[in-house]
This record gives structure tokens, sequence and C-alpha cells, in this order.
């Protein structure tokens, strides 16, 4: 394909130009860091780098959700210098808002540079820039030892990538004054984190929160500090420092200390999503300052927010599921329908409601939506992550993944046209270009 040279704040880079006009530059390093150590923004370099190859990801195992989704990381390298990003605009922007993509994946799987995420549909039909950012996840981003580092450095990481925006953006026709920062699932926390953090004032002005895990990301700390000195204790039994231990051997602590403090901690929420960031270490604020700096924010940033009609189904299917059988969804049932309604309800529907009544009781402006759309023979219906081909990627990226069926073709175009021209037109002018709840299909 043919290419553009783009000038940032740190240097040349080769972009590549598609037929469609969009111009798409991967893999930009925005930061560099020491193991367990905050980033620093990525240096200056001379001659013209090339942006026209995806970068590498954050070391991690098999998502948990790979056979409903597929492996998002397939022929991806793995570094742990893996503050990339990747930016989609339409050729010849200018002054365009932006819109900022965080990924999800538990905080233990995922990277912004995976083809699923690709932006091209959602920037040109939306007139919009588009930024997916990768950043440290699992025990990398957030099971700093003790006295060993830096808390929340994948929430640090995410906050440099948005600053590199602030200062970049404009070399690719967006607008550093209208920035939309979403994310799904792990990546909707995220922008939660972000927007809890007083680092992060002024870098975006809208959010859009996609199947939040609101209720996960209580009571954190606890178990945290039980994993600390799980890690701890695993270095130490294998006369390992945190420096010298392998990236291998600390994915393989990463996973026997998640997997331990899931089973230990299995009545609290968080113990849903192990690694994540914990409030009251820097940057982000106290669990008991949340309440106040949620309100002191809510009139100055615009929210969407909202779930799928049974978000739960994946989770309800594998928790019955025997090892290395994939989970099977029978809505006929009436007792897999309930659960999964339930859970459904607690942990996405409820918690949401609560933070939107917060949020305008505050001054703050939101809408509301719910996604309803499956393929007709998709076997979760209307699960987590169904809205995601309808935002990105190509029939072809998403084709053969369980999670749509067997049905030829299933990504209902129109509908999908519709979704990118809602969350686009949210980027551009806020909640008031929505009603004040979307039903996504029926």
């Amino acid at each position: 394909m043919p290419t553009v040279d783009i000038s940032l704040a740190t240097g040349l880079v080769t972009a590549t130009t598609t037929n469609a006009g969009a111009i798409v530059a991967r893999g930009i390093p925005y930061g560099i860091a020491e193991r367990f150590r905050a980033a620093a923004p990525f240096p200056a370099w001379n001659g013209l780098r090339d942006a026209t190859q995806r970068g590498p990801i954050c070391p991690q195992g098999v998502s948990r959700l790979a056979w409903l989704v597929g492996d998002v990381t397939y022929g991806l390298s793995r570094d742990e210098q893996c503050l990339v990003l990747t930016v989609t605009a339409p050729a010849g922007a200018a002054d365009l808002p932006v819109m900022v993509w965080f990924h999800g994946g538990a905080y233990m799987a995922g990277t912004g540079e995976a083809a699923f995420y690709d932006a091209d549909s959602l920037a040109l039909e939306g007139g919009v820039v588009v930024v997916s950012v990768s950043a440290r996840i699992g025990l990398f981003g957030y099971l700093t030892p003790t006295g060993s580092g830096d808390s929340n450095v994948g929430l640090r990481d995410q906050l440099l990538a948005l600053k590199w925006v602030r200062e970049n953006i404009i070399a690719f026709g967006g607008d550093p004054g209208r920035v939309t920062a979403f994310g799904q699932s792990a990546g909707a926390d995220s922008v939660l984190a972000l927007m809890l953090s007083p680092d992060a004032d002024g870098l975006f002005h809208r959010a859009i929160l996609q199947s939040a895990p609101l209720r996960m990301r209580k009571d954190r700390g606890p178990m945290t500090a039980a994993m600390r000195t799980s890690l701890a204790d695993a270095l130490q039994r294998n006369a390992l420092t945190p420096s010298s231990a392998t990236t291998e051997q600390l994915l393989t602590m990463q996973k026997a200390i998640g997997d331990a403090a899931a089973a230990e901690y299995a009545a609290t929420p968080a113990a849903q999503m192990t690694y994540g960031p914990i409030a009251g270490e820097t940057p982000m604020s106290s669990p008991e300052d949340e309440r106040a700096r949620l309100k002191a924010i809510a009139p100055q940033i615009d929210l969407l927010i909202g779930h799928t009609e049974f978000d739960a189904a994946p989770f309800i299917a594998m928790a019955s599921t025997k090892p290395h059988q994939l989970p099977v969804a029978d809505f006929n049932d009436n007792t897999f329908r309930d659960r999964v309604e339930a859970l459904t309800k607690a942990e996405f529907a409820d918690p949401q409601a609560a933070m939107v009544k917060d949020w305008t009781a505050a001054g703050g402006q939101a809408t509301t939506y719910q996604v309803d759309w499956a393929p007709p023979e998709a076997p979760m219906r209307a699960c987590h992550c169904i809205e995601l081909p309808l935002l990105f990627g190509t029939p072809e990226t998403w084709a053969g993944t369980y999670m749509l069926g067997p049905t030829d073709n299933p990504i209902d175009q129109t509908l999908a046209k519709s979704v990118r021209g809602a969350w686009s037109g949210f980027a551009r002018d806020g909640a008031r270009s929505l009603p004040g709840h979307l039903v996504v299909g029926t």
C-alpha cells in the first residue's frame, strides 16, 4: 500500500494509506519503562521510523474468552516494551474528534494492536481519529512487588498514552480538545479508573463505558496485598528477584497467583478480575474519595454507558464447563437463563444504573444503551463482546468466531454503520447527540 510520512513531536513516522482513504500508523511507541517502574515518554529519534507494522504486545497467557471471540493476539510479537499505539484517521483530516480505545481482557489478555480492533470504518464513516492503546497488563501492570517499583504502572501507561494524544494528535488531524476515552469490559474499567485519577484531568472530555464490570473493582486492596505476598514468596523460593526473573517465569507466577487469589477471595466481586488498578495507590483516588471525585468530574465529562442483554452468558457457561470443553449455553433451560439474567443485572445493569443516577445528580450528562442484537444462530445470544464486531474490524476478521455462530455473513452491516455513527456522534457532540436510552438491535 502507499505510504505517507507524519511528523510527530518525537520524530517522523511512515504510515500506511489505504484505498478507502484512511491513514493508519501502527505500533508507534509512546513510552519506555523498566519492569515494575512508571514509564517515561519515548525519546525522540532521528530519521524515519516505520509505522506500517503492528507493534509488540504485553506478554500474556491465553485469554479466558479466546474460545468465544478467537485469539486476538495471533501472529503478534510479545515484549515487555509494549507501550505502543495505533492511529487511524481519514486522509486530509483537520480538527476532528478523537476516540481513544482501551481494549478488554480482564487486565490479563489482549492488545490494541489486534486486527479485531482495526478502526478504518469507524474513522472514515464517523469522521473521527481513532487511537488504540496497548499498555502493560497482568502482573507486569498491576502487581508490583512491595518496595520494588511503582504502583499501578499499567494505568500510568494509559495516562502517558493520553498525554501523547494531547501532544501529537494534531499531526493526524485530530482535535486534542475533543477527546473521548472508550473501552469495553476491563477497558471500560480503565476509563473509569482514569476518571478517578486527578492526573487525567483535561486529557479527555467524554467517556464511553461498554460492559463495565463496575462491581468487580470493589475491595481489591486486601486481595492485591495477599497476591504481592505470594509473588514475594514465589520469587524467594526460586532464588529470584523482580529484575532477574525471566518473562516466562513471571507469567507462570502470574497464573498461579491469580488462580489462588480467585479461589481464596471467591466471595468478593474483585476475585472475578484478580488483576487491575488499585484504588488509593498513585495515580488513583482513595476508595473513600471516589464518590466525591466522580461528583466533581461529572459536569466535565459526558458519559455513554451500557451493556448487552445477556452480558453474563459466557461466564455462567464457563462456570459449569469442565476443562478443555467448549462452554454451551442453553437458553431453553430456564435455570441457565435465570442465572444469566441475574448475573447480568448484578454485575452490569444495577451498578450502571447507580452510577448514572449519581452522575446526573451531580450535574453530568449521561446516555445509556443496551445491545439486544445477535446473529440468528449466535450460541450465547447478545453476550459479552457482541457489540465489538459492530464497531471494529471487518467481516473477514470476525468470520468463524464462536460468538457469532455458524451463520454466513453474520454481522448486520446496516446496524454496524448505525452503531459506529452513534459512537462517533457522541464523540463529536456528546450526550445531546443521542436519546436518553439507546437500544441496539431488537
